[in-house]
């Protein structure tokens, strides 16, 4: 599951990055305002791939989900690229258990000799 979250999270952080330049477009927001939010997203992506599997890491996860598309209000694009990636988060957390499931059975499956 790390290996799957964390290259979401990657992606998330060039995102965010790419909507700051475009946030800056926009009078009404303050240059500053928009690099120190956006700074700490992106630091919290990159946080977030070290603790994703600790207690709590996926629903942090999803509460950035959940600021990536509420950004949607600023620069209109995010909502759909929250929702893409807020989908890919989905996938990630969803099939990275499986994968860590089969790991287990097949690890547990190892250890035992063969009954021939």
């Amino acid at each position: 599951m790390r290996t799957l979250c964390a290259s979401t999270l990657i992606g998330e952080l060039f995102v965010i990055g790419f909507a700051g330049l475009v946030a800056m477009k926009d009078p009404d927001l303050a240059t500053s305002t928009v690099w120190t939010v956006c700074g700490i997203a992106m630091f919290l992506c990159v946080a977030l791939c070290g603790v994703i599997t600790r207690p709590g890491g996926v629903a942090l996860g999803w509460a950035l989900q959940i600021a990536l598309v509420a950004s949607g209000v600023f620069v209109p694009l995010m909502f759909f690229m929250g929702a893409v990636f807020a989908l890919l988060w989905w996938a990630s957390v969803h099939f990275g258990r499986k994968v860590d499931e089969a790991k287990a059975r097949f690890a547990a499956g190892a250890d035992q000799p063969d009954a021939a």
